[in-house]
């Protein structure tokens, strides 16, 4: 590929490594240190007697063939050389692993030489061994590289995008010696090293790059990057519920002690329900200091004599439970154009009653070709769950000296699937004030409701109680006797020793169950969760490209997306997002996406590729390099 010149940037200290073809002046010797002169003598006419890059660029001083001993034109005193039999001796070269690093690599060459003459010579020449100072000398004058092997300009450079020698040997990156001082190579120790035995190779252990980013995932697995479909449609639709607007011929208020955007939850014109001997309406409001969505329950004609009716209002508000709608607070107010009382509870988008969920008549379906009507039977083990559920929260407000007084399939809300709460909390304390009742007697009022409410569920009618006897043998047909026991206990002739506690000694190792069940949901939310843990952080990226690429103008700059950092950033864009296959297909894999994206916000060290469209241009660029490109041209933005 040909490679065109990068002269248009216009900020030429980018990060971005550029590719162009080597010089046909010949090849370049590699650069020399501080310590390399003209001065030194080859090392090539030392070992072979002759530099074959004598005339094509080395930097080293070649003497004239006639005269082989080197003396520097202006030193004093001349360096002695090595002794013919040195200078002929075959090159040691230790047997190892085939993947293995070369000995040559971390030992200078003179020492091998030195180590094999003297494993064939007796110990007399043993004092002929090169002193520390030469062994730096020597070894800063290593051979040339072979070009037909290496890179004409730098043997430690022809590596992969990664750093990693071209050998698949996972053994690290190679090792520029020209680079490194002599305490940083690798381990090596002139004065502590025996030639014969040379000390291994060390290699610096980096720890683990832990970065937020996700590992990639077949492309089969695509979806997985994302909440399963069913999770996604029921939050998608209660986001719909919540931004529902109301129609503007309802005659509502704008603003209500500080909520607006009022829409009825009930249908106007219908059979208005009453709450006791008043008639009540619900709405969703939003609140103006959260922008959070509340459910306001609104009791007409209602008037406030005593503030203290309110006193049991603020202790509902400080009880948080679960399997209760939680209160937030009360007022009264004249904006429906009479005395309302107003009371606000958290927001459940969707949620069913009881009533509508398990007992309302539902319209019959074809099946088999025939018309039939369904059937409003509960499994028992769904019973049970709604019997633990409503006797946990009975058990949080009696314990906070408090009593429900409204135990309804109208008024449990089923918020999830088998998840239900017990809503319209603290309205009777409010409503009732003026009545004196003892909390004691009130306690055992809300056990007897909840059987009541136990064989309505049951026999699918809210009349079961009127007839206690035939509800009772339908309960014993299609239910357990523990069920039975239950619902018997809770409706039995109230006393002291009677509580709300005794009902979980009769559900025995259904409590274990539902604890596994709610654990397991638990742990289903966190999997689903976890798909969508990287989005965010996507998204703000994918926002920063929109920002940054093909931007028309930026201060009077006309090319400014396509000049600097902004061009890598623009090149990384097609990587990504334009690539095409050897047909000329588009690809279009999500997870090559994902993965690069994730990378880029990591700002990892992993080196890629760049091709400009007309492929004329070629740049080798890490991830961190391109972050670093964003993050500059992303502030260039906001400062302006």
């Amino acid at each position: 590929m040909a490679h065109g010149d990068m002269s248009f940037f216009a900020r030429p200290s980018s990060a971005a490594v550029k590719i162009s073809a080597p010089s046909s002046d010949g090849p370049a010797s590699p650069k020399p240190s501080r310590k390399d002169t003209p001065q030194r003598q080859c090392k090539n006419i030392l070992i072979y007697g002759s530099c074959k890059f004598q005339d094509k660029g080395c930097i080293y001083y070649h003497p004239p063939t006639d005269d082989q001993s080197f003396v520097p034109p202006d030193s004093p005193t001349p360096n002695p050389a090595l002794p013919a039999q040195a200078v002929n001796a075959p090159v040691f070269v230790p047997k190892g692993h085939p993947g293995s690093p070369s000995l040559s690599a971390a030992v200078p060459s003179s020492i091998q030489q030195q180590a094999s003459v003297s494993s064939d010579s007796s110990s007399e020449h043993s004092s002929s061994l090169p002193s520390e100072q030469q062994y730096e000398q020597q070894y800063e004058q290593q051979p040339q590289p072979d070009p037909e092997q290496y890179d004409h300009y730098n043997p430690y450079a022809y590596a992969d995008h990664n750093g990693h020698s071209s050998e698949a040997d996972g053994q690290g990156p190679v090792t520029n010696p020209y680079e490194l001082s002599h305490d940083q190579m690798l381990g090596y120790d002139a004065a502590g090293m025996d030639p014969f035995y040379p000390t291994p190779m060390t290699y610096t252990h980096q720890p683990l790059n832990y970065h937020l980013y996700t590992l990639p995932r077949p492309e089969a697995l695509a979806h997985k990057y994302f909440i399963s479909d069913d999770i996604r449609e029921e939050l998608q639709r209660r986001s719909e519920t919540i931004h529902t607007t109301a129609p503007t011929n309802l005659g509502l208020p704008e603003e209500l002690q500080g909520y607006h955007s009022l829409v009825p939850l009930e249908v106007i014109g219908s059979d208005r329900r009453k709450f006791g001997n008043w008639y009540s309406t619900v709405y969703r409001a939003t609140n103006s200091l959260d922008g959070a969505t509340y459910v306001l329950r609104r009791i007409e004609n209602f008037r406030l004599v005593q503030q203290t009716a309110f006193s049991g209002i603020e202790a509902w508000s400080r009880l948080r439970h679960p399997n209760i709608v939680s209160i937030h607070e009360a007022f009264t107010t004249r904006a429906f154009n009479d005395s309302s009382l107003v009371v606000v509870y958290d927001d459940h988008p969707n949620a069913q009653t009881l009533y509508e969920a398990h007992i309302k008549p539902k319209a019959p379906q074809f099946q088999n070709g025939r018309l039939q009507a369904q059937s409003n039977r509960i499994p028992e083990r769904t019973v049970w769950s709604y019997v633990i559920q409503i006797a946990n929260a009975i058990k949080a407000v009696h314990d906070a000296g408090l009593a429900v007084r409204l135990i309804d399939p109208t008024k449990i809300l089923v918020t999830g699937k088998n998840r239900v709460r017990i809503g319209s909390c603290g309205i009777v304390d409010v409503l009732m004030h003026d009545v004196r009742t003892d909390v004691a007697f009130s306690q055992q009022d809300d056990m007897t409701m909840f059987g009541a409410l136990i064989f309505m569920l049951c026999c699918g009618n809210l009349s079961a109680m009127s007839n206690l006897q035939k509800a009772i043998d339908h309960l014993g047909r299609h239910y357990s006797a523990d069920l039975k026991a239950a619902a018997l206990f809770l409706i039995s002739k109230a006393s002291p020793h009677k509580n709300i506690g005794q009902l979980f000694d009769m559900a025995g190792s259904r409590l274990l169950t539902e604890l596994d069940e709610s654990q397991n949901a638990v742990d289903r939310l966190e999997g689903e969760l976890l798909s969508e843990l990287e989005n965010a952080r996507l998204v703000r990226l994918l926002c920063k490209f929109g920002f940054i690429n093909e931007r028309p103008e930026h201060n009077h700059e006309t090319r400014w997306s396509e000049t600097g950092d902004r061009y890598i950033i623009k090149l990384f864009r097609d990587y990504v997002f334009h690539q095409v296959d050897e047909l000329g297909r588009p690809v279009v894999n999500l997870t090559h996406v994902l993965a690069c994206l994730n990378k880029l916000d990591a700002g990892t060290d992993e080196r890629i590729m760049l091709v400009s469209r007309d492929e004329q241009s070629c740049l080798v660029v890490s991830y961190r390099e391109v972050k670093a490109c964003v993050d500059s041209a992303f502030s260039e933005l906001t400062r302006s």
